[in-house]
Formats: structure tokens, C-alpha cells, sequence
């Protein structure tokens, strides 16, 4: 169980780092908690543009590791938006990594309103333009991303990579339908235990299983009329059916958008090989910020 003792420096606090071009550690006060997170700024670039980069289910702000390389995936992903002009802000979220709060206090909820109050924060950060913010979701970070859109329907551009658009089901796949089911029956204060598709195990008070049935990002993702960007893995097997499950995101989005298709499991190839995310998912997402930024 993750619990974190971190005490809160106040709203939008930015480490001792302040403007300091490259990566630097900051905190961003919510009222008596607070958000860690990892601010990437590229050097040469005044005043660039910046994406939220929301990571998945118990997941962390760098994500997880790629074969070969010593870095997670949202962490090379943050080096490489900030080579073409693009500064990032990866979070943990309440009770993942170094944001306080236990994990199993977990809900989807409660994600969501973290990544309005990062989202926030960028927005009024003087050394990024604050009127050009993306999204950049990844699985459940992906759900999020799409009702953080709809929050705030000012996001300039989306990205959201293999998202779960359909929660009840991804879950009984990710943690197994029994559990599911028998956590909806429960109170919201009981701790369930469950074992994770991808091997490990978790523990979750049963209030996040019964958002499951009641947020879903296709409806959310309507709100939201900016450039959206979805790209899945036809090699699926957390998220399925793909890619009927990432077009049905811009079945119900007004504005511009386009489905990626990309030969890959849930974790682009990760465990082999860097070239899916090197020659594929990274360029595919740079392309579409750099374009609509």
C-alpha cells in the first residue's frame, strides 16, 4: 500500500527550480494535499506550449520502463515533445508515487479533479503558454484525459493513447470479472484485494469499482471540440475490441480527429523493443501537438 506523509507548500507551489530550462521536480498545492510531479521545459523556447501527461492504472508519473533504455515511457516522452518546442508536465496522482494519500483511497473521481487542478496549474504558470494546454492520457490515464476535456473544454489538443472507453468490462479483464462484481455488492469503505492480469496484485476500497458503471469517457469526450488524437494497439488484449473501441471516442467528438492504429499490445511493444514507440507512437503524437498547437 502506497501511504505518503508529504505536507502541501500552498497553491501551485514550483520547486526551487523556477525557470530553469530542463526537468525540475515541482508540487502543486490542493488544499491540505498536494500533487508531485516532474515539469520539462524545453530549452530555446520561450513561453512554449505544454502537455498534462496523465498516466494509467497503478501506474507513476515516469510510467513503466521501456526494454533497453533507462527511462519509463512518459519520461522519454517528455524528452522528446521537449526537443520540438513542446514543455510537458507529468503527475503522480493522489496515492501514486510521491503524491500523498493511500492507493487504495483510489477513485476515478478523484483523478479527474487531480488533473483539473494540474491542468490549472499550467494554465496559470508565466514560463508556459497557458492558452495552449494538452492532454496526453495514457489507458486509464486516457479516461481521464477525455473528462478532463470536458471540464475543461479549453484544452487545446488531445492525445490519449489506447483509453479505456469502456470501464466495467476493461476492469473484469484487468482485475478479474468476479472481483468486479462482488466489490459493486460490497460498502464503499471495504478494501477488496485483487490480482492484476499483467501479474502482481492490488488492493482497492470498493468505492472505485462502483464509479466503473457510472463514468464513461464517450460521452465526456462529446464536451470536447478541439483536435483529438486516439491511438490504440490492434494487438489489444486489455482494451478490446480495438479498433472499434478507440473509434467509438470520435463517433461522439465534434471537431476534428482521427483514429492511429499500430501494430502493438497495451504497452506498445515496450517489453522487446523501442522502435513501435520510437518510429510510431511518439512521432504520431508529436505530429498532432506540433500541428494544432
Amino acid at each position: 500500500m502506497h501511504c505518503s506523509s508529504m505536507t502541501a507548500p500552498g497553491a501551485s507551489a514550483l520547486s526551487s527550480n523556477r525557470g530553469f530550462h530542463g526537468e525540475s521536480r515541482v508540487r502543486i498545492g490542493n488544499g491540505q494535499r498536494s500533487l508531485v510531479g516532474v515539469l520539462n521545459l524545453p530549452a530555446g523556447f520561450k513561453n512554449p506550449p505544454v502537455v498534462l501527461l496523465l498516466h494509467g492504472f497503478t501506474g507513476q508519473k515516469d510510467e513503466f520502463p521501456i526494454a533497453a533504455i533507462d527511462a519509463g515511457l512518459f519520461a522519454h516522452t517528455a524528452k522528446r515533445l521537449a526537443q520540438d518546442g513542446i514543455g510537458s508536465l507529468r503527475i503522480d496522482f493522489h496515492g501514486s508515487g510521491e503524491s500523498n494519500d493511500c492507493w487504495e483511497e483510489t477513485t476515478l473521481t478523484g483523478q479527474i479533479r487531480d488533473a483539473a487542478v494540474a491542468f490549472d496549474y499550467l494554465r496559470a504558470l508565466a514560463s508556459v503558454n497557458g492558452s495552449k494546454v494538452g492532454i496526453l492520457g495514457y489507458s486509464q490515464g486516457g479516461l481521464i484525459g477525455a473528462h478532463l476535456a470536458a471540464m475543461r473544454p479549453e484544452s487545446s489538443v488531445v492525445v490519449l493513447w489506447s483509453p479505456i472507453t469502456d470501464p466495467l468490462p476493461t476492469y473484469g479483464i484487468i482485475m478479474g470479472r468476479e472481483t468486479v462484481e462482488n466489490a459493486l455488492l460490497e460498502s464503499d469503505d471495504r478494501v477488496v484485494g485483487a490480482k492484476l492480469c499483467w501479474g502482481g496484485e492490488t488492493k482497492l476500497k470498493c468505492a472505485f469499482f462502483k464509479e466503473l458503471p457510472r463514468l464513461s469517457p464517450i460521452p465526456a469526450i462529446g464536451k470536447y471540440t478541439g483536435p483529438l488524437r486516439v491511438i490504440v494497439g490492434l494487438r489489444e488484449t486489455i482494451v478490446t475490441p480495438q479498433p472499434a473501441a478507440g473509434q467509438s471516442l470520435l463517433d461522439c467528438h465534434n471537431g476534428i480527429h482521427d483514429l492511429v492504429e499500430i501494430d502493438s499490445d497495451h504497452d506498445w511493444n515496450a517489453s522487446t523493443t523501442i522502435k513501435t514507440i520510437d518510429d510510431l507512437l511518439i512521432p504520431k503524437t508529436v505530429d498532432w501537438f506540433k500541428s494544432h498547437f
